[in-house]
C-alpha cells in the first residue's frame, strides 16, 4: 500500500513538471519564432542590402534583401538569381577588380569596401560594404555582406573637395590647388614644366564705366577660352582678380610657344564675332625650365615678369 502511494505520488509530481517543461518550452519556441520574425521584418524592411553569396562549388545567390531592387531598379534580384556572373557586369569598371579579388579570398575583409553599381537607369550607385568571408576547411565558400548606400555622402565630399579645389565664378582650378602642384614639383617630382602668365587689360575700365557684374563676364569668358587648351599636363587657374596662371608639363619650350599662339588666336577668333559685347585683351608671360625641383618660384618671377613686360609696352601702341 505504502509503495503504491509513493508511485502514485511520483507520477504525478512527473506530470506536473512534464506539463511545467512543455509550457515553457512552448514559451521559448513561441518566443523565439516571435525574434525570428521580428529579425526577418527588420531585415526586409531596412534600407541596407544584405546578401548571401556563395562562391563554391559555384556562384550562387542564397539571399538579398528586397532593398536591392529600391537602389538598382526593379528585377534586379530576380536577375541576379538567376545569373550569379551578371554583378561583374554592373560593377563599375574601375571597381571590377575589388569584386573580383572580394570573391576570390584576395581583399582584407576588416575594412570597408566602396564601390559603384549600374542602376537599371544607366546611372551609378555608391555603396560602401562590410564583407564576411566564410571559410569550410581553409577554402574561402561563401561571403557574406551588408552595403549601404553612399552616394549622397559621396556627392557631399565631392561637392566639398571641388569646392576647396575650385574658383568659384569660373570654375576653373584656384590659387590653393596651384600652389599644391607648384610645390609637389619644387619639392619632390622633378619634372620640365612651363609657367604662364595671364592678365586681363581691361578689367578694370569695364568694372568702372559697365559695373562689376559685366567685369565678371569678362572674367568668365576670358577663363572659356583658357580652359578650353587644358589637358591632362595642362592646369589652368585663377589667381585672382583678372590673374591667371597655367602649368604645364612638358618636354620643351616650344610646347608652351604653341599653347600660347593657340590662346591668342582663340581670343582674336571670339573678339571678330559681330555679337561679342565684350572685347577680350590678355597680356601673357611664360617661364620655362628642364627641371622643376627648387625652379618654382624663380618661374614664377620671371613668368610675371614677362608678363607686366608685354602689358606695359601696349601703353605706348597707339
Amino acid at each position: 500500500m505504502t509503495n503504491l502511494v509513493f508511485f502514485t505520488a511520483g507520477f504525478i509530481i512527473g506530470v506536473l513538471i512534464l506539463c511545467i517543461y512543455i509550457i515553457f518550452d512552448r514559451r521559448n519556441l513561441k518566443s523565439k519564432f516571435e525574434d525570428e520574425v521580428k529579425f526577418y521584418q527588420l531585415v526586409e524592411s531596412s534600407k541596407d542590402v544584405l546578401y548571401h553569396y556563395e562562391v563554391k562549388p559555384e556562384f550562387k545567390f542564397r539571399y538579398i534583401s528586397p532593398s536591392l531592387e529600391y537602389l538598382l531598379g526593379e528585377g534586379t534580384i530576380e536577375m541576379a538569381y538567376n545569373d550569379p556572373y551578371a554583378v561583374f557586369e554592373h560593377i563599375h569598371p574601375d571597381d571590377y577588380q575589388t569584386l573580383y579579388n572580394k570573391v576570390h579570398g584576395d581583399l582584407d575583409y576588416s575594412q570597408p569596401i566602396t564601390q559603384r553599381w549600374r542602376n537599371d537607369k544607366g546611372n551609378y550607385v555608391w555603396f560602401e560594404e562590410y564583407a564576411t568571408p566564410i571559410y569550410h576547411h581553409g577554402v574561402l565558400v561563401a561571403i557574406k555582406g551588408v552595403m549601404r548606400n553612399m552616394t549622397n555622402q559621396i556627392k557631399l565630399q565631392q561637392d566639398l573637395e571641388y569646392q576647396i579645389t575650385h574658383d568659384d565664378l569660373t570654375g576653373l582650378y584656384n590659387r590653393r590647388y596651384l600652389s599644391q602642384q607648384l610645390d609637389e614639383l619644387d619639392e619632390k617630382k622633378n619634372e620640365p614644366c612651363g609657367l604662364i602668365v595671364c592678365d586681363l587689360d581691361d578689367l578694370k575700365k569695364v568694372n568702372d564705366s559697365r559695373g562689376h557684374k559685366m567685369g565678371d563676364q569678362l572674367i568668365i569668358e576670358a577663363a572659356k577660352i583658357l580652359e578650353s587648351i587644358s589637358k591632362d599636363n595642362v592646369i589652368v587657374s585663377r589667381l585672382g582678380g583678372d590673374e591667371f596662371a597655367i602649368l604645364v608639363t612638358c618636354n620643351n619650350e616650344a610646347q608652351i610657344e604653341l599653347m600660347i599662339e593657340e590662346i591668342l588666336n582663340k581670343v582674336n577668333r571670339y573678339n571678330s564675332v559681330k555679337d561679342s559685347i565684350l572685347k577680350i585683351s590678355i597680356s601673357i608671360g611664360y617661364a620655362f625650365s628642364s627641371y622643376s625641383i627648387g625652379m618654382v618660384e624663380e618661374l614664377f618671377n620671371i613668368a610675371d615678369k614677362n608678363m607686366y613686360k608685354e602689358k606695359n609696352s601696349k601703353k605706348f601702341v597707339v
